[in-house]
């Protein structure tokens, strides 16, 4: 098939053409991003928490009885929560994966460092929450009984200091490469604080607020804070009796205490859905958006397809006249496509990159990654190719008696 034929033609038709290698950049260089934020959104909804999502439940309170103080009413809590029937592990916290608010604090390996290593995600909790989450303790050891200080204890005592940690292996890599990091000491103030354990995975709370490659640190400190500074009970139950547990611990802590009010009561998989509602919402819409380009993309090559394919009837048939055959034919308007579509690819990935780097610097979102441009172009390549097949095959089926008497 020879291409100058091709360009000559396209040269006398340069409007329509113009438009398509603009449509077709266009799509080219939303549809790359687009996929990529999918993908991105996609991602952030499949991570992994490090806990027993399938085995806990999360009930949130506020209020208290005038009649007992919040320290005393949470162990009673804990105690009959403890006593309800299928629950394995109960624990107070702070904060959860996927909660709405989080506690976070900077981290330094030196006291009076000027500028910290890092940001982490800091559990308080009870003396079984590593339990109850079911996280992974990876290395060291969990917190002994002696370790646990009160938060209120703590507010009013300046000399009480918490002197051990937990971090995520996240925290650790991060802190030291490549090293054990058992019995090393951090900074959160002006007092080391020892490393005794590690855990392999544990997703900060409220993690849109963290950078990527941040999701994951976190660290626990022994701390027991009543639910009145806005923590929360987990329970670890059989996952096949989440809902009668549930409604038995409702029951439970409704008798311990009436005068609260309830504010969520969730299983994890009800809490992981409505924190990412928003997540999956923008990626649907994403993936509305790019079919619709696709589709008006493939459309405006089969209409103009169509229409060459009407102006040129004459000239097919005196071709198919000289011997042309179907299949040269067919190659012909296929070519011409092929052509089109590359040069609005390329134009398209110049576009795609360009777009990339104005969201890398107004939203903090990573490079688009190489990869996107050569699949968004072989998908760019298909579709026209799809789109100008039956204009091609109408042209192609055209009989050289009938276009040649056309006028």
């Amino acid at each position: 098939m020879h291409i100058l034929p091709i360009l000559s033609t396209l040269r006398r038709h340069r409007t329509a053409a113009t438009l398509i290698v603009l449509e077709i950049a266009l799509t080219c260089a939303i549809v790359c991003n687009a996929v990529f934020l999918i993908g991105e959104r996609v991602g952030r909804m499949n991570q992994d928490s490090g806990v027993v999502e399938n085995e806990l439940l999360r009930i949130q309170l506020t209020g208290i009885g005038k009649d007992k103080n919040p320290a005393v009413l949470t162990k009673e809590d804990l105690a009959a929560l403890s006593a309800v029937p299928g629950v394995r592990k109960v624990a107070q916290s702070l904060q959860v994966p996927f909660g709405n608010s989080s506690s976070n604090s900077d981290i330094s390996l030196e006291k009076d460092q000027l500028q910290s290593n890092l940001n982490a995600s800091t559990y308080f909790g009870s003396e079984n929450l590593l339990q109850t989450l079911g996280v992974r303790l990876s290395a060291g050891r969990d917190f002994t009984p002696d370790e646990f200080l009160d938060w209120d204890a703590i507010q009013k005592d300046s000399k009480l200091k918490v002197h051990s940690i937990i971090l995520s292996r996240a925290v650790a890599e991060r802190l030291w490469p490549g090293e054990n990091p058992l019995g090393k000491s951090v900074y959160m103030g002006d007092d080391p604080i020892r490393v005794v354990g590690i855990i392999e995975r544990l997703v900060r709370p409220n993690n849109f607020l963290a950078g990527a490659g941040d999701f994951e640190l976190s660290t626990v400190l022994p701390i027991r804070t009543p639910y009145t500074v806005g923590g929360n009970y987990l329970l670890r139950v059989d996952p096949q009796r989440r809902a009668e547990v549930l409604t038995a611990a409702l029951a439970a802590l409704e008798k311990n205490s009436p005068n609260r009010i309830i504010l969520r009561k969730q299983t994890f998989d009800e809490l992981r859905a409505d924190y990412f509602r928003q997540d999956r919402a923008m990626a649907w819409l994403l993936v509305s958006v790019c079919a619709a380009l696709l589709i008006i993309t493939a459309l405006g090559i089969v209409g103009l397809a169509s229409f060459w394919v009407q102006q040129r009837t004459r000239q097919i048939g005196i071709r198919r006249a000289l011997g042309a055959t179907r299949r040269q034919i067919l190659r012909y308007f296929q070519t011409e496509n092929f052509l089109l579509a590359t040069l609005g690819i390329v134009i398209g990935m110049i576009m795609a990159y360009g777009i990339n780097m104005l969201l890398m610097e107004k939203y903090e979102l990573p490079r688009l990654p190489a990869l996107f441009l050569p699949l968004g172009a072989v998908t760019l390549w298909v579709l026209g190719q799809i789109a100008v097949l039956g204009p091609a095959l109408r042209a192609a089926s055209v009989p050289p008696a009938v276009a040649t008497r056309t006028v």
